[in-house]
């Protein structure tokens, strides 16, 4: 298969979600539609009528264009309804969060995204981070990044020169904080800190250059991230020339039984620094006692 004529192929269905993604912001804004678009009542884990649309039509779309393709589709919404255990063997497979960042697309701040990764053997191999409220889609072709509007005009990532920890701008979680996250971020002492929901926009502001590090802290025995949370984001960040991995500077796996990405994870702008960066910030949790590792 041509790569980018599979780009190309995305790119029309990720403007299709695009326009279902604002169509249902918009109606949010009405409290009486918002009872209609919320499809479950659990806060810590929302479900709207927008999740299960994009995610109709992004695996119908794949499916009718690609009848004879060997490869799986693995899906936040179809996990989460089947009764079923997805335990795909192939070597190709689809990663898609229909709506990334679901508190904040209901409570209409702007910042939430689709993720679409096409893994190969556990590993994102090109990716698509669409933010319909910005007018951006994010895409990796495994070697580069840009950024498309609808208009098809592009724009090449940002990523600042080196910084030492305490100089770098944090990007980190609206709706998904916790104290020893909170208590590591002020030990850390970094120039600035942005909150912002979504880990595909917070990715794509440290692509932008607005930011230059994510972490991701998840408590032993809570619920942590999962790959479609970070397949696409991923695929985006490393093409452009910054890293993500554990602490350890291990880059991500997937495809594991419960599909959790749990830990200490770090995503920073140069993938020349990052093991050096991971190497500070673990030095600050072992010498103030701040998370088992």
């Amino acid at each position: 298969m041509d790569i980018n004529h599979l780009i190309d192929d995305i790119r029309i269905f990720s403007w299709q979600a695009a326009d279902i993604l604002l169509y249902y912001s918009r109606l949010l804004e009405n409290s009486d539609d918002k009872r209609n678009i919320l499809k479950n009542n659990n806060e810590d884990d929302p479900v709207t009528l927008a999740d299960l649309k994009v995610n109709e039509i992004i695996i119908k779309r794949i499916k009718e264009k690609y009848k004879n393709i060997e490869w799986d589709i693995l899906s936040e919404e179809n996990v989460k309804i089947s009764s079923k255990n997805f335990n795909s063997k192939k070597d190709w497979i689809w990663v898609l969060d229909p709506l990334d960042g679901t508190k904040d697309f209901i409570q209409g701040t702007g910042n939430y995204a689709m993720h679409l990764a096409l893994n190969f053997k556990q590993k994102p191999y090109i990716g698509f981070v669409l933010i319909p409220a910005k007018n951006q889609l994010w895409i990796s072709d495994g070697k580069k990044t840009w950024c498309e509007k609808r208009d098809g005009s592009k724009n090449k990532p940002i990523l600042p020169k080196n910084k030492n920890l305490q100089e770098m701008t944090l990007v980190t979680s609206k709706n998904h904080g916790n104290e020893i996250l909170q208590n590591l971020i002020h030990k850390i002492n970094f120039c600035k800190v942005e909150i912002m929901g979504s880990i595909g926009c917070k990715i794509a502001s440290i692509v932008r250059g607005e930011s230059d590090i994510y972490i991701c802290l998840s408590l032993p025995g809570k619920s942590s991230p999962k790959d479609w949370d970070f397949a696409a984001p991923d695929s985006i960040l490393k093409a452009a020339g910054g890293a993500i991995t554990n602490l350890d500077n291990q880059e991500l796996s997937y495809g594991k039984n419960s599909f959790e990405q749990g830990g200490i994870i770090v995503a920073t702008n140069n993938k020349k620094t990052h093991g050096n960066i991971c190497l500070k910030i673990k030095k600050i949790i072992q010498k103030n006692g701040i998370y088992p590792l």
